[in-house]
């Protein structure tokens, strides 16, 4: 059905997807290496010349629902022992640090993984030798419009070392397909919340966190910039995360997949507690992608200051009521003191019987 065609001494490309134990890493290698201290991949792998193209760093297709892509990638052994490796496809998918990859093989595919099938799931190649392997992606009759992301891989996996563990070393391409139909290039921002951190000091401002969750909720591969702001009653007492020096830069915002999410969480300082602080945050994508705002309110009161204002009226108060009884007393002794002169002089008036 596929041929295995040999080459000789082919070329290790730029710009690979690399996997190495259960890893991927975009990158290039001349051969790739393992993490370190790991063991070393000794072969390469690059995109054969094809009616898709030439002298490519990963596979870009456009294709209808229905249509079959066929293609093919070359595999050579650098090393010097003959070299026998798997050959499978699977998603992609966006790693916690922003970098694209793709699942493990005991994951079940359910795109580019399920739709790619390579002429030999198994190929063998002599020492200095390269193989071109075929492969072909039937893109479903019901496939969603937009973009989908994979990786075509090859692995050698390692026996069980003596603590049990088994070291699986992939090497592959990375695959974007976009399926033809209407696009809707949208982002959503979600969960988004907005703490007050105030200060022990009264008369200090203070810091406010704000998180929330960017989502794909489109069909294509999109990032947007990022903006969040915070403002007291009537707008007053704006603080921009852009415009802190202290601040670190906001978190930079991978291109993600349709689907797919990833959280920010944003501390600012200098925020002054007045009470009422809102929050907005704003998300402005590339090209014709919508912009997309979203707002928060929280509670900020100065409570030491407040406890402080409290202290301070109660002293005062005390203080008042104090003065006020002294004073009470006072006039009561002096009352009692003149009634007790007018009371003395009238006796002294009055004659004896």
């Amino acid at each position: 059905m596929y041929r295995l065609a040999s080459l000789r001494r082919v070329a290790l490309p730029a710009a690979l997807l690399t996997a190495v134990l259960t890893l991927g890493i975009l990158g290039s290698a001349a051969p790739a290496q393992a993490a370190e201290d790991g063991p070393e991949v000794t072969w390469g792998v690059r995109t054969a010349a094809s009616a898709q193209g030439d002298g490519r760093e990963n596979y870009a297709y456009e294709a209808d629902p229905g249509e079959i892509v066929e293609d093919a990638i070359i595999i050579a052994n650098h090393d010097d022992a003959p070299l026998t490796l798997d050959i499978y496809a699977a998603d992609g998918f966006t790693t916690s640090s922003g970098q694209l990859d793709v699942a493990t093989r005991d994951v079940v595919p359910r795109e580019i993984g399920a739709w790619l099938v390579p002429a030999a799931d198994r190929v063998t190649i002599a020492p200095g030798d390269a193989v071109e392997v075929p492969f072909t992606i039937t893109v479903p009759s019901n496939a969603t419009p937009g973009d989908h992301a994979g990786g075509i891989l090859t692995t050698l996996t390692s026996p069980p070392v003596e603590d049990g563990v088994t070291v699986d070393r992939r090497l592959g391409i990375r695959i974007h397909l976009r399926v033809t139909g209407e696009l809707a290039p949208t982002l959503a921002i979600e969960d988004l919340h907005l703490d007050h951190i105030g200060t022990a000091n009264p008369f200090a401002t203070g810091d406010a966190v704000v998180a929330f969750t960017v989502r794909n909720t489109g069909n294509t591969r999109l990032t947007a910039g990022q903006t969040v702001a915070l403002t007291g009653p009537f707008g007053l007492f704006r603080v921009d995360a852009t415009d802190l020096a202290d601040l670190p830069e906001l978190p930079e915002l991978p291109e993600l997949l349709p689907g797919e999410s990833w959280p920010v969480e944003v501390r600012l300082t200098g925020v002054v507690p007045a009470f009422v602080l809102d929050g907005t945050v704003t998300l402005t994508p590339p090209d014709d992608a919508p912009q997309v705002t979203a707002t928060v309110s929280t509670i900020a009161i100065p409570w030491t200051l407040l406890a402080l204002v409290a202290l301070m009226a109660t002293a005062i108060g005390v203080w008042i009521m104090t003065a006020r009884r002294r004073r009470a007393v006072r006039t009561a002794r002096e009352d009692a003191r003149v009634q007790e002169a007018v009371a003395q002089a009238l006796r002294e008036r009055t004659p004896v019987a």
